[in-house]
């Protein structure tokens, strides 16, 4: 029969490989693509700059969907791993994550809608091109407030979950520091972005995403070169 530690070092791999997919997808659909277009200004500028990279736009499309995929799986993969430490802590991880997945989806919709508009069919006929433009400027805010709502839920996973990589052992303990405070970043970008018009030229909006981003990209690679130990016995939940 494997051993516990065997166990641990299979699961964690399979949730460092999934954690690589998100990560992977998410920074080339949340940040990569989004740096290569216009997303302010006038717009028929805007509506240009997503007609000339529409190719990157629709890759962009599908990693979301890879994304939001690979994170329903992964709370799963690690609940398995670190539940043990609290069944409690274990269940908000799973929820935190998995109510964010339809958000994200229903938000993906979104950007399919702002696909159409830039092909605007017989259906569009009776609205002139500038019209049809400040529709789809509409939507873009749309996709972008989905977004920010879906933040809330990104970083309340974080806590949870920082908390079993802290208390468990089998992962360092400072990854499980630097992804509760990750949550904190998160919710201060969202309150931030809600009711500070220039928040996005803030001191706080350049770093309050950095630990979360230190402790996602770290916990990824940890438990995908690393695996994960075996803890002792006084780690387990009662």
């Amino acid at each position: 029969m494997p051993s516990i530690e065997a166990n641990n070092g299979k699961t964690a791999r399979v949730a460092g490989l999934l954690y690589l997919i998100v990560v992977l997808t998410g920074m080339f659909s949340l940040a990569y693509v989004p740096s290569q277009l216009m997303l302010s200004g006038e717009a028929a500028g805007v509506v240009t700059s997503f007609m000339r990279n529409e190719t990157l736009y629709r890759f962009g499309i599908m990693a979301s969907v890879l994304c939001y995929t690979a994170f329903l799986l992964l709370p799963l993969a690690l609940y398995r791993l670190l539940s043990d430490y609290s069944k409690v802590a274990g269940a908000m991880m799973v929820g935190f994550a998995v109510v964010s997945v339809p958000l994200s989806f229903f938000n993906v919709l979104h950007q399919f809608e702002i696909l159409s508009l830039l092909h605007a069919s017989d259906y569009m006929q009776p609205f002139s091109p500038a019209q049809v433009n400040a529709l789809i400027m509409s939507v873009l805010h749309k996709y972008r407030g989905g977004l920010l709502f879906s933040k809330v839920f990104w970083g309340l996973w974080l806590a949870p979950f920082g908390y079993l990589v802290y208390k468990s052992g089998i992962l360092p303990k400072l990854l499980g520091v630097l992804l509760m405070l990750g949550c904190i970043g998160y919710l201060v970008d969202f309150f931030g972005y809600l009711l500070y018009t220039n928040y996005g030229a803030t001191v706080a909006a350049s770093y309050a995403g950095l630990p979360a981003a230190v402790g996602e990209i770290g916990i990824c690679l940890w438990l995908l070169i690393m695996g994960a130990k075996n803890a002792a016995p006084s780690t387990l939940a009662q």
